[in-house]
């Protein structure tokens, strides 16, 4: 639906995004300014895309006022003790016939939950019933479970003394998730607990990003290279060894117990043998200790591996691979970037269990351009025959900066209600080969408004995937476009120092990131003869 013009009774930043997030759910479309059309567009496509289908709505007006009443707060972080919001949303709209309509609903807001998030929460929950009711949109499976981490939400609930029927019911009311999603994720998060009591606050992970890729896929917009060429791979590495060092003294000298190592990327395999193997044994020298349960490297794709960097990880300790198809779908392959073929995949995933590596990790995308559900039937066929110990099933997120997004009208790509019913035939294989989830996450912009989730037998849960997701341990990163995210216990907040995503600026201030990130512990901790973990 198009709306020729748009008014929201706010400039506040985060009640626009909230409103704009329902809009989007329903596929609401906004005024296009043509300054915001893509950049590559002639005048003549820009006057096209302007005016290439009749409004469906004139004029549409969003209108939020606040008003708060006594009640009991439980939120230690609440902004106004005692008081719960109450939010009236009116939405007017002249409809393309000039008749006009008045919408409106109230609701109040619950005492767990801080008065500014709740007061946002009732906005966006209160326009999601009502353009729903109004237009006749289907229930969003997810409800108005925008944010990328939805368990993080339902382990504040448990943790608040909430059980789990209390937990789903609340779900279902306060942000209009289905019971479907509800269930998965309380279980998941019941699941992922005696995981994350195996840490304390001295407990951390250790990210390595390799930003490095053989070729770009069609659908990426990681920060990542085409691999360079020696001299260009060495004035990384230069950096590189020069960030491992600082953080290899920021962990002796906060005495910091690492419990996982993850090495990702880009390709972090896609690095020449020597160097891939000079950077294995760094990491592993610099972080490996005692306390280390699980030590990960991203592969990725076939072209990437050889015996040599095999060995490396089985000499090193290497407890988790990710060998990541996307699809089993050749002419998919093809499309999408990928210089391999699908028995190459097959034949890396022995390679791996020969080289004694415990743990396999396969990626599949669903809603990739040119796929139906078959193609998704075959390709989870021969995943699953090849018994991985975890799965990841991905949606397609259309995102910026990828050659996908930038060129959309050339790929056809499957409507939202296919991309349900290829996740569900996936979700069925998973399951029937003896997998449950248990991690999660979503994106903007996600085909068939649906999900990231990781399912694995029982005992091959990633120690990492769980932690990054529920952020309640501090991870330090290294490498290009690394973040280092340090929680911070006292003040209840997560607290984040960036390397930069250019790979120039991160070797030219290599110097900068490592002193920010030596701040941001003192900041959080205090210094190392003075650090409190209390």
């Amino acid at each position: 639906m198009r709306i020729k013009e748009f008014h929201l009774n706010s400039d506040h930043q985060v009640v626009k995004k909230v409103v704009k997030e329902v809009l989007d759910l329903f596929k609401l479309e906004l005024p296009v300014k043509v300054e915001k059309l893509p950049y590559r567009k002639s005048p003549e496509k820009q006057a096209q895309l302007l005016s290439q289908a009749p409004f469906d709505i004139l004029e549409m007006s969003v209108e939020n006022t606040v008003a708060e009443v006594a009640g009991e707060t439980t939120s230690a972080m609440t902004e106004r003790p005692g008081y719960l919001p109450v939010v009236t949303t009116v939405v007017t709209y002249t409809g393309a016939d000039g008749e006009k309509h008045r919408l409106e609903r109230s609701d109040k807001g619950v005492g767990s939950e801080r008065f500014e998030a709740g007061k946002h929460r009732l906005m966006k929950l209160n326009l999601y019933h009502l353009l729903r009711q109004e237009f006749g949109f289907p229930e969003a499976p997810w409800g108005i479970l925008h944010g990328v981490r939805p368990t993080k939400i339902v382990h504040r609930m448990l943790n608040g003394g909430q059980d789990r029927a209390g937990v789903i019911s609340r779900l279902k009311q306060e942000y209009a998730a289905s019971e479907e999603k509800a269930v998965t994720i309380v279980d998941m998060a019941i699941r992922q607990q005696p995981f994350l009591e195996k840490s304390d606050r001295k407990t951390i992970s250790i990210y390595v990003g390799i930003p490095f890729c053989i070729t770009r896929c069609l659908y990426c917009s990681f920060p990542a290279n085409i691999l360079p060429g020696d001299e260009g791979i060495e004035r990384f590495m230069v950096s590189l060894r020069k960030d491992i060092a600082a953080v290899k003294e920021l962990v002796q000298d906060y005495g910091f117990k690492v419990q996982s190592i993850y090495i990702g990327g880009g390709t972090p395999t896609s690095l020449p043998d020597r160097y891939f193997g000079e950077m294995l044994s760094l990491v592993k020298d610099s972080f490996y200790g005692d306390d280390t349960v699980e030590f990960t490297v991203e592969a990725g794709r076939p072209d990437s591996m050889s015996e040599a960097k095999l060995q490396a990880m089985a000499q090193a300790g290497v407890t988790r691979v990710s060998c990541n198809p996307q699809t089993m779908q050749q002419r998919t392959l093809k499309r999408i970037g990928r210089q391999h073929t699908v028995e190459a995949v097959k034949d890396m995933f022995h390679d791996l269990r020969r080289a004694g590596i415990p743990e396999i990790n396969m990626d599949m995308i669903i809603g990739l351009p040119g796929e139906g559900v078959e193609d998704v039937r075959d390709t989870m066929e021969q995943i699953v025959a090849l018994g991985p110990d975890d799965i990841t099933l991905h949606s397609l997120a259309l995102k910026k900066g990828s050659r996908l997004k930038m060129h959309l009208e050339d790929y056809e790509l499957p409507d939202d209600d296919t991309c349900r019913e290829m996740f569900a035939v996936a979700m069925d294989y998973v399951t029937k080969a003896g997998l449950k989830p248990y991690y999660l996450y979503r994106q903007g912009y996600m085909s068939g408004q649906m999900e990231n989730v990781g399912c694995c037998r029982d005992g091959a849960e990633s120690m990492y995937n769980i932690q990054i997701m529920e952020e309640q341990q501090t991870i330090l990163g290294i490498g290009g476009a690394a973040t280092s995210k340090v929680v911070d216990y006292k003040e209840h907040r997560l607290k984040s120092a960036f390397n930069a995503k250019d790979l120039i600026t991160y070797q030219r201030d290599i110097d900068i990131y490592i002193e920010k990130r030596r701040a941001l512990l003192e900041e959080t901790y205090g210094k190392p003869e003075t650090a409190s973990f209390d």
